[in-house]
């Protein structure tokens, strides 16, 4: 998972491993959804656990009733601007279907906490990705649902475990 190749909003392309070496929680956004102001919790997220290794990335997509429709330079500007966003956004990208990011493929497998993987069910699905503390070679993915809001004690205690890991 860490050689995937992921596009920057910037059009810079690299590893998933290089943008995010340790803990990484990843998030599909979208600008014009009712769950847009988590910007602001991934945000403080970023700000206090970013330091300790924890990267946050967002993958802007219009899949769902087409709330993402700008370009990634209209939905940088209008995170920067509305939530003050400085974490990493990826370039406009599909979840599910054909065209899948290679990434959302490998990020699927995640379950929640109802055991549940599969197909991203709406925008701001929130992956937390991390090394396997048992050493094993591939990373651990536990993944909170939309509704789960960023600072839910539930995402922090699992950040809190997946730095501690990674």
């Amino acid at each position: 998972m860490r050689d995937i190749e992921v596009q920057l909003a910037s059009g810079e392309t690299r590893t998933f491993g290089d943008l995010a070496p340790g803990a990484a929680l990843v998030v599909n956004v979208a600008s014009k959804c009712g769950f847009t102001p988590q910007y602001a919790g991934l945000e403080e997220l970023h700000r206090e656990f970013g330091e300790r290794g924890l990267t946050i990335i967002g993958m802007p997509c219009n899949q769902f009733l087409m709330q993402e429709p700008g370009s990634d330079e209209e939905i940088a500007e209008f995170c920067s601007v509305n939530y003050g966003v400085t974490f990493p956004l990826l370039a406009k990208g599909k979840v599910n279907g054909r065209g899948t990011e290679p990434l959302f493929k490998e990020l699927r497998r995640g379950k929640d906490e109802s055991g549940a993987a599969g197909l991203v069910r709406w925008n701001f699905e929130k992956f937390l990705v991390y090394p396997d503390p048992a050493g094993g070679g591939s990373p651990r993915i536990r993944r909170f649902r939309s509704s789960t809001e960023p600072g839910d004690p539930v995402v922090r205690e699992a950040i809190e475990e997946a730095l501690a890991a990674a």
